[in-house]
């Protein structure tokens, strides 16, 4: 097992390690590694000859306890363990009625409680103020179930260990779309969802051409009313540019994806975004370390190919196996989960990747690392899923899928997706996801009192240590410039390779973003950061410019808009108080 750093220990301390009845530790991180992969492995019993899983059991261990890969926190938490609950993205059905309604409530209740984070679409669900048949009153719309929602939400910890979370969805031609719109903008309410529009082609097209469109009654498609797209799609900027939220789910780009369009269209996706999913779909993650990947000889870098692939190929079997032996925690999602086994195998460490191919994150070869990375993973894991489809069967729900319709036999639905790897990411010592650098150093308030310590960016220490530089020198001179990019006499490739998130232009993010989805299944999560300055025309121009690349959704965050939510190593932010969600903000983390 390859060291861990402090914080890494410290996460697997507070959420993820074994605890008995007075809630003392009894496990290790190793016991943790050799847990997991010794439960996951239980599904060769099932799935294959009985002599393969002692066989797999090592190959998951040594995937996983290398940090090579790491799969989803549910099943770093619950394998092996009693609730054995091991998926992380939920999406729950919202009909209209209160029935329904508080039905959703209780399963959230069940699915947060077990260690998933809850996406739902409220578009169905009638908007204020329209008529109840059965009472004579009035009906409150979606926005103020939400409401209670997000009180349920702020008092459950996701496996007794951390916050839940939510997506909202309403879709733009809801009567009640401007009530969604601004209800964050106060900066009180709906803390534990993040906010998404479901805007369609024609929407887009309108908002360009200067049209209206049509406000649409969910119960009986009724037209009620009509708006500009222009003014609501500004609304929806000015909400965006002031709080982060909403962000914009492309319906029409997700659901062209939809590997199986004979069971339903899509309306929703888990909190950060990276999996659209059929109401009672549930889906498992895993990301591969690109950072450990790369292999350097002198002064020349390049990914260790073979070793991705071996990290693909053990990484798909690792979470179709994941399916087999997870605890379903309703009948309906165990019967959808497992009828279209739908992975989501995605990366961490991207940031760290370019720095160690000497690539600053904000140069177009970055972009053209991003599409053959993400190309070669696309084309390994989709083979791996034919031969296991050869070997255990395609999806049940093959027969009713876009593959049926070429004969393509695969075991797994969806086989990609990019995830922010918040707390993953702590403990594989590396960047989240394929974000930037969010700062090159946070501060943290000293837990016994007296004056805040600061910490040194890891990767960037360690980049300094390698070519016999000053790290807290450098630092020092970058947070009174306010980066390295100011900073006389800082070596060349020092400036150009430590960019952090809040520089990189707009048009990079969106391009990374896109490099990668281009290759995914499923979608990817990914903060478009801005500075602070940046105006609303800014989130306009990206918000347009993630519907004409092809994006399946849009979170953009403008440094400074919400200062108290800082969803990385920031200003006094506990790592193990909450999990790291899409939007963030590196300003604050600077000192």
């Amino acid at each position: 097992m390859v060291e861990l750093s402090p914080n890494a220990l410290r996460v697997l301390e507070a959420r993820y390690l074994r605890r008995d009845a007075g809630r003392r530790v009894v496990e290790t991180p190793a016991e943790l590694f050799r847990r997991v992969a010794r439960a996951v492995a239980q599904a060769e019993l099932l799935l294959g000859p009985a002599w393969q899983a002692d066989e797999w059991q090592e190959v998951f261990h040594g995937l996983v306890a290398s940090l090579d890969f790491l799969p989803n926190s549910p099943t770093l938490m619950n394998a092996g363990t009693p609730l054995g609950q091991l998926a992380a993205c939920f999406v729950l059905p919202v009909e209209d009625s209160l029935e329904s309604i508080f039905a959703a409530l209780g399963r959230m209740a069940a699915l947060q409680r077990a260690g998933g984070g809850t996406g739902f679409a409220f578009s169905r669900l009638r908007p204020r103020g329209d008529p109840l048949a059965s009472t004579g009153g009035e009906a409150s719309g979606p926005v103020s179930f939400m409401r209670i929602f997000d009180c349920a939400t702020q008092n459950i910890k996701q496996g007794g260990r951390r916050r839940g979370a939510n997506m909202g969805v309403l879709r733009v031609d809801h009567p009640d779309i401007l009530e969604f719109v601004d209800v964050k903008r106060a900066g009180q309410e709906l803390q534990n969802f993040n906010l998404s529009v479901g805007v369609t082609d024609r929407f887009m097209e309108a908002v360009g051409a200067g049209d209206g469109y049509d406000l649409v009654h969910p119960g009986d498609g009724r037209v009620v009313g009509r708006l500009a797209a222009r003014e609501v799609f500004e609304r929806v900027v000015d909400a965006a540019w002031a709080v982060g939220d909403p962000g914009l789910l492309y319906l029409d780009a997700i659901n062209r994806a939809n590997p199986t369009p004979a069971l339903g269209a899509i309306e929703a996706t888990n909190p950060c975004g990276e999996v659209p999913l059929l109401p009672w779909e549930s889906c498992v993650l895993g990301s591969i370390n690109l950072a450990h990947l790369v292999r350097t000889a002198d002064d020349d870098a390049d990914v260790d190919w073979e070793r991705l692939r071996h990290a693909v190929h053990v990484g798909v079997r690792f979470l179709d196996d994941v399916i087999e032996v997870s605890r379903d925690p309703l009948p309906e999602i165990g019967e959808l989960t497992r009828g279209n086994r739908k992975i989501g195998l995605g990366v961490m460490g991207f940031a760290e990747c370019l720095v160690l191919l000497g690539v600053p994150y904000d140069a177009p070869e970055a972009v053209v690392w991003a599409d053959r990375l993400m190309a070669f993973i696309a084309a390994e894991a989709r083979g791996v899923s034919r031969e296991l489809a050869r070997q255990r069967g395609p999806f049940p729900n093959w027969a009713r899928s876009v593959y049926a319709a070429t004969g393509e036999r695969v075991r797994n639905a969806t086989r990609l997706s990019v995830a922010p790897t918040g707390t993953l990411g702590i403990i594989a010592g590396t960047s989240g996801g394929i974000e930037p650098l969010f700062a090159l150093a946070y501060r943290r308030a000293h837990t016994l009192g007296g004056a805040p310590l600061t910490e040194i960016n890891p990767i960037f220490l360690r980049w300094a240590e390698a070519h016999r530089l000053d790290a807290p020198g450098l630092v020092e001179q970058a947070l009174a410039a306010g980066s390295l990019r100011r900073v006389p006499g800082v070596p060349e490739r020092a400036r150009r390779l430590f960019v952090t998130a809040g520089e990189v232009p707009v048009r990079q993010h969106l391009l990374i973003q896109q490099a990668f989805q281009r290759h995914v299944d499923n979608a990817v999560s990914k903060t478009i950061n801005l500075p602070h300055d940046a105006t609303r025309a800014d989130v306009a121009r990206a918000y347009r410019d993630g519907w004409t690349l092809g994006l399946k959704g849009i979170t953009i965050y403008r440094s400074g808009s919400r200062p108290a939510q800082v969803l990385t190593l920031g200003v006094d932010e506990d790592p193990t108080a909450r999990e790291f969600f899409a939007r963030c903000d590196p300003g604050a983390c600077r000192v």
